[in-house]
């Protein structure tokens, strides 16, 4: 789990990069639950809130500029 003080230091791009990673961990997070081979469901709610947290901070930096 990322905090947001993490994600504030990193730049646009840095942020972005990150946000496709996490959306394709998420992607195969839910594959693995469907087929019953995720061994820990928490993972998928973290992953969730990680991707909120980053999109949360480009829209604050986006509002800043």
């Amino acid at each position: 789990m990322m905090k947001a003080t993490e994600i504030r230091k990193m730049s646009s791009e840095d942020l972005e990069a990150k946000l496709a990673e996490l959306k394709k961990d998420l992607f195969f997070l839910r594959m693995q639950h469907a087929t019953n081979q995720l061994d820990n469901p928490i993972k998928i709610n973290a992953v969730k809130k990680d991707i909120a947290r980053i999109k949360t901070i480009i829209r604050e930096k986006e509002t800043k500029v």
